[in-house]
């Protein structure tokens, strides 16, 4: 007979955490540490245009308010269905769009104050790890040529100074320096996501993306490249904010963990303890769906009902409340706020689970 795993933790059906104080600022860990990254009520809203003169008739609200904080060398874990915003996120985080509206700072710096040669030089601290590791290689360009770009972009004009710089780079991420005068379509696919994560970190940065960075290689290549990741985190002291859809690729790399869901964050927690006692039915959900280890062992599935609401047409109150089997008719009407529930831990959530 099948092992039967506990079901997920019933609903306070009755009212929000009592005495919990609304959450003003970012979620994060309260232990002190001065944060690396920190963003407050960030928004984007792409515009939806009808008409020959392109009139905005609506917004696709693609991040809208998200407040979190990411501390030195750790590494956030960002997980939601597709089209939540995860993405989006991390591009406005990285000042590669611009938000409609919120504050982001980096070391303490105004990300959306400094001029346009100040953020040059403060792009070199932040870098991403694209999703595709071939099509974000330039097929025309040798290995050299792409981990050496960034090099020369941000000053190293000398080419033998970049050409040792590339054979270090190649050799911190496993690859054989006899081969950097071979093209992208010559290497595998894990070999071309090493090539990406040494061109992210050329320029020694201190935050890195990595953006659904193992979700197109297979499950072996993928242990081998998060093995990697975890090792030039601690060689490099880097800090990741680590976007995946598989709970448990997060779980192993991340040491705190951020549901999104239609644009906002939903629950913030340390990793052990969103897994251990998830505290939003979404969240609850997701991790019903992640496959046990064990032959004979199964997890009951919570199946949630209906589609995703629209970015462009939201519902009222909690977005979740269509597809919610606890929704209450607050629900309907109030929008949840993100409000601490544990130690470190914060949910978006009118009535958490126990």
């Amino acid at each position: 007979m099948a092992v039967q795993e506990p079901a997920a933790p019933p609903a306070r059906r009755g009212a929000a955490v009592p005495g919990a104080p609304a959450a003003d600022g970012p979620a994060r860990q309260g232990d002190g540490t001065t944060p690396l990254v920190r963003v407050e009520g960030l928004k984007k809203y792409f515009p939806i245009t009808r008409g020959l003169f392109a009139r905005t008739v609506a917004h696709v609200r693609a991040v809208d308010g998200v407040s979190l904080e990411i501390d030195p060398g750790e590494t956030f874990g960002l997980v939601g269905e597709s089209g939540c915003g995860k993405s989006t996120l991390a591009r406005l985080i990285l000042r590669l769009i611009p938000p409609t509206a919120g504050r982001i700072w980096f070391d303490g710096q105004d990300l959306l104050a400094l001029p346009p040669a100040a953020m040059r030089r403060m792009r070199r601290q932040m870098q991403i790890i694209f999703q595709d590791p071939f099509g974000s290689l330039n097929p025309r360009f040798t290995v050299a040529d792409i981990i050496g770009e960034p090099l020369r972009v941000h000053g190293m004009r000398r080419r033998e100074e970049r050409e040792r710089r590339v054979v270090e780079l190649m050799e911190l991420v496993g690859l054989n320096p006899a081969w950097r005068h071979r093209f992208p379509h010559q290497f595998s696919g894990g070999q071309r996501q090493r090539i990406g994560i040494a061109r992210a970190i050329a320029l020694n940065p201190r935050f890195v993306v990595a953006d659904e960075a193992v979700s197109s290689l297979d499950v072996s290549v993928q242990a081998q490249i998060l093995n990697l990741l975890a090792d030039l985190q601690e060689r490099l002291g880097l800090t990741y904010l680590f976007i995946a859809h598989g709970l448990n690729v997060v779980r192993h790399v991340s040491t705190r963990v951020g549901v999104m869901y239609l644009g906002q964050l939903v629950e913030v927690a340390p990793v052990d303890e969103l897994f251990g006692h998830p505290a939003h039915p979404y969240t609850a959900a997701l991790l019903s769906a992640v496959p046990v280890p064990h032959p004979r062992r199964r997890r009951e599935r919570i199946v949630l009902q209906g589609d995703v609401p629209s970015p462009a047409n939201p519902p009222a109150g909690c977005r979740f409340h269509p597809r919610c089997p606890f929704a209450q008719p607050r629900c309907r009407e109030e929008p949840p706020v993100l409000r601490p529930v544990a130690p470190g831990h914060a949910v978006a959530c009118h009535f958490p689970l126990e």
